[in-house]
């Protein structure tokens, strides 16, 4: 499969080549919105980071929600660059100590839950969404994967949660992830992990939270997913309809990436699309559609722009 087959058939909303859709608005007169229109082949579970157990929710979680980093979206092999971080990750002790610092500035999109004002995303929102993952209460399909990273201190904290059978502490620190200041944190991990930046960079499970949301909203929190990511979630019919729609606090930030020279697809992409605004769309209307047939023929006869899952073909 080539890249540009692969950026039409995922949701790379932020970053799509081939962006589509002016439609007829209601007053007869050509809406200049761009909308990518998406199918998909199942349909979600949950648009609750730490309750995701399918492909899908995490496909749309990953534009709502944002990680300290990413994946350059051009370069081959896979390159981790700064999303939501001032830089790449400080290392020590052999790839047992990672210090992040998150710039300053950026915020999560507007909530009643904020009561008007603007919510600046800091350090501690990284912290809650990994202790959200072990709180026992949420039954964390990513739990074992995080406990697995051996964080120093996290095992412990759902041990002992499991053991004396009371609710999850938010406020109780956990050793291994250590707020600095507003805009850093530092995690201790009990063993090497080369590797662990990729954790840092899944910006569908372990994208940022705030607190003040997640306990407003409580067992909904799933139907009420608010980030610091490009998109917002607009409208919901579930396991039918899904509508995005650009996040209007999102921060300038620009395309870049980093192809080799040698990589003349990949040139071509960047030559396009370098230095445009993110998001490039306005709107992401994504329909699941089950059947392999009618799902391969709209996206044949050009209805859609993408398709996620299987094609039939």
């Amino acid at each position: 499969m080539t890249r540009r087959r692969w950026l039409q058939g995922a949701l790379s909303v932020v970053a799509l080549p081939h962006l589509r859709a002016a439609s007829a608005a209601p007053s007869g007169e050509l809406d200049e919105r761009k909308v990518l229109r998406v199918l998909f082949s199942s349909a979600e579970t949950s648009f609750d980071p730490a309750r995701i157990s399918d492909l899908y929710s995490r496909t749309v979680t990953a534009h709502i929600f944002e990680a300290p980093y990413a994946y350059d979206p051009l370069a081959r092999p896979a390159k981790v660059v700064p999303l939501t971080a001032a830089g790449l990750p400080e290392m020590q002790d052999d790839y047992r100590v990672w210090t992040v610092r998150i710039k300053p500035g950026i915020h999560f999109a507007d909530d009643p839950v904020f009561n008007g004002k603007k919510r600046e995303l800091v350090a501690q929102d990284y912290v809650y969404a990994f202790q959200r993952v072990v709180d026992p209460a949420n039954i964390s399909p990513v739990e074992p994967t995080v406990l697995d990273l051996k964080i120093r201190g996290l095992a412990a904290a759902r041990d002992a949660v499991v053991k004396a059978k009371k609710p999850f502490d938010y406020d109780s620190p956990i050793e291994g992830i250590h707020v600095l200041d507003r805009y850093t944190l530092r995690f201790t991990l009990e063993e090497p992990r080369p590797r662990f930046v990729e954790a840092l960079a899944q910006s569908d499970l372990l994208g940022a939270q705030a607190r003040e949301v997640v306990e407003r909203y409580g067992d909904t929190i799933g139907d009420h997913p608010v980030g610091t990511g490009p998109f917002r979630l607009k409208s919901w019919r579930r396991s039918s309809r899904i509508v995005l729609e650009r996040n209007p606090n999102f921060r300038d930030m620009r395309y870049e990436a980093f192809p080799t020279a040698s990589d003349a697809e990949g040139q071509a992409i960047l030559a396009r699309l370098k230095g445009r605004r993110l998001p490039m769309i306005d709107e992401v209307d994504i329909v699941v559609v089950a059947e392999n047939q009618p799902r391969w023929l709209s996206f044949l006869n050009r209805q859609v722009d993408g398709l996620v899952g299987a094609t039939g073909s």
